[in-house]
């Protein structure tokens, strides 16, 4: 209460005698300036400790130009929103951020992410911190996706899969009610785990591809290409998709199985409750999903995917904002 994280509320109904005290949590008492970036955008907020949004704005972001250009841009629109919700700079609780490549969690440094050059071991918190001085924690996209998905739609639910299909493919892992970083961080790092050849997808090559080499977007994109219909970015493949193309539909499907292949495995050994789809593939409607519940609940044991349910992400753009910025309030919240 000295705090003002907790306030009083209502006086609950005696049941005789003098009534029962209670109080409430107040989310409103500090805020937070979540930033979600992408290979391609990047979404900015101010949040409540509870990640309820009270400003936003988003934009196209190309996170290889490098991580100043980038972070400056993030900062000064955080600055403007800052300004704009008029909170003072002392209510500001941390900084939560999600980038689109494997992060150190203990140090927040990115560690040879793929699409992100210039970022390698480049120190995150500490050029935030020269304009906030707050923790900042940093964490890849999947992880905080994976976190406002479940506190927004799944609250209830202890073991959860979160997939990012889009650019790459990530795995975010929620079990027990809590995010698995692994020992290093790296945990879920789906798109480079082979992908076994069987009827419901074909040997490539020869030797069986990794996941991001044929279910992401540039690789859907590419089969759709190989065939004679120009497509080279997800939102071609979305607006083919969306259009009933029938190379960009078999490729979709065909995307989802080969996710399927790899999620089966991850079902017999993580017995999650919920697998969500998120990403920008996810949004070419039924197929890639289909895809995948046709080969995960063939090839996952039958006690495991009983009570199995397979969605699409319903938080939207605000995910990974909502989740950086869960990231920040469970650190604050924490009892140490």
């Amino acid at each position: 209460m000295d705090a003002g994280l907790v306030s009083p509320a209502a006086d609950a109904a005696s049941s005789g005698g003098r009534p029962p005290a209670r109080v409430t949590f107040n989310a409103g008492a500090r805020i937070v300036v979540a930033i979600d970036l992408g290979a391609t955008h990047g979404v900015i907020a101010i949040t409540d400790l509870a990640g309820a949004v009270l400003r936003a704005e988003s934009a196209p972001v190309t996170i290889a130009d490098g991580p100043e250009a980038v972070l400056d841009w993030a900062i000064g629109v955080a600055k403007r929103l800052l300004k704009a919700s008029g909170r003072p700079r002392s209510d500001l609780a941390g900084v939560g951020i999600g980038v689109p490549g494997p992060v150190e969690h203990s140090t927040g440094m990115p560690i040879n992410p793929p699409i992100m050059p210039g970022w390698d071991r480049f120190d995150v918190p500490a050029y935030v911190r020269r304009t906030f001085d707050v923790p900042v924690l940093v964490d890849n996209d999947v992880n905080v996706l994976a976190l406002g998905e479940h506190a927004v739609s799944w609250p209830a639910e202890d073991d959860l899969l979160f997939v990012k299909v889009s650019t790459g493919i990530g795995l975010g892992i929620i079990a027990g009610g809590r995010l698995q970083r692994g020992a290093a961080g790296s945990a879920g790092d789906l798109g480079h785990v082979r992908v076994p050849s069987s009827r419901d997808t074909p040997r490539h090559g020869d030797e069986d591809a990794d996941l991001e080499a044929l279910a992401s977007a540039p690789a859907i994109a590419g089969y759709i290409a190989d065939r004679g219909t120009p497509a080279t970015t997800s939102a071609d493949v979305l607006a083919l998709a969306r259009a009933g193309h029938p190379d960009a539909i078999t490729a979709v499907r065909q995307a989802g199985r080969d996710l399927g292949e790899v999620l089966a495995t991850c079902v017999n050994l993580f017995n999650p409750s919920v697998i969500v789809v998120g990403g920008s593939m996810a949004r070419a409607g039924e197929h890639l999903l289909a895809g995948i519940r046709e080969v995960v609940y063939r090839q996952s044991t039958p006690l495991a995917t009983q009570h199995l349910q397979i969605v699409p992400a319903a938080a939207g753009e605000t995910g990974g904002v909502l989740g950086a910025a869960i990231m920040v309030a469970q650190r604050l919240l924490d009892p140490e």
